[in-house]
């Protein structure tokens, strides 16, 4: 009697903080999907359910993650882990100053620190492919690369100064409710560094000849192939220490059956 009223207590603990955590966080059902760049074939990647942050991590919420673990404040982190521009535009270790928003992405953070952000919020960054699954879905479809006015407003942000400064959710809900994937800031993957776009085993360097070689008018498919190619090339330009001023990150985590894990409470 005393094990089965723990256990209902539990689960409704565990429950509670699951429907705290879907606050932050939506799920994402598995799916496949074939990526723009990168692949050696035009196979789909299958991709499995998982759950991703709605927003990009604030300035806020780095800030309460740096008074937990100060070793990774912009004075003590140690230079193996992060360039000289880690948090450069905060005033201090454990201020982000006036001129930087509350609730605007953190940016000028590194890969081991992002990665370590995560970690300790039982979370991890999403792959790349996870990334791009999300990332390809506008509000009404789940992929919507093809159309022309999706990729229009990604190549417009991209000539956009400063979104970086921009507070979090003021970009368009995809359908899937997450903000922000494209207009605010990039951002890390896991993998960010696992495809390099000179190397020999690609087979989409036709298409990088036409898009930057080719003449004629510009058309969905061109605009779609720019957009990608845009995201690739940044990634592949990256190292885990380096940081930028319009790089951020959100974290994902693998999905936990509620069922599974109740059944593994008897």
């Amino acid at each position: 009697m005393f094990l089965q009223k723990n256990i209902s207590v539990f689960l409704v603990l565990f429950t509670a903080t699951l429907f705290g955590q879907q606050e932050k966080m939506v799920p994402i059902k598995e799916g496949s999907f074939v990526p723009l760049y990168g692949a050696t074939n035009k196979k789909p990647v299958k991709v499995a359910s998982f759950e991703i942050d709605v927003f990009p991590v604030t300035n806020a919420q780095y800030l309460a993650f740096l008074k937990k673990y100060p070793e990774y404040s912009r004075s003590k982190i140690k230079g193996i882990f992060a360039d000289k521009s880690y948090l450069s535009h905060w005033q201090s270790d454990f201020n982000y100053g006036k001129n930087n928003l509350s609730n605007a992405p953190v940016t000028n953070v590194s890969w081991f620190a992002a990665k370590k952000y995560c970690e300790c919020q039982g979370k991890r960054l999403p792959a790349m492919d996870e990334w791009e699954y999300v990332a390809m879905a506008d509000e009404k479809r789940i992929d919507a690369r093809t159309k022309e006015a999706f990729n229009k407003y990604i190549m417009s942000w991209y000539e956009k100064p400063k979104t970086y400064a921009n507070p979090i959710g003021q970009t368009f809900k995809n359908y899937w409710g997450v903000y922000d994937m494209h207009g605010l800031v990039w951002e890390w993957t896991a993998d960010f560094n696992s495809i390099f776009l000179s190397g020999e085993s690609r087979k989409d360097k036709d298409t990088d000849k036409n898009l930057f070689c080719g003449s004629g008018s510009v058309n969905a498919t061109d605009l779609m192939n720019y957009a990608a190619f845009m995201r690739y090339a940044f990634r592949g330009s990256l190292k885990a220490r380096y940081t930028t001023r319009n790089l951020g990150f959100r974290c994902a985590k693998d999905k936990v059956a509620l069922v599974k894990t109740f059944q593994n409470l008897r």
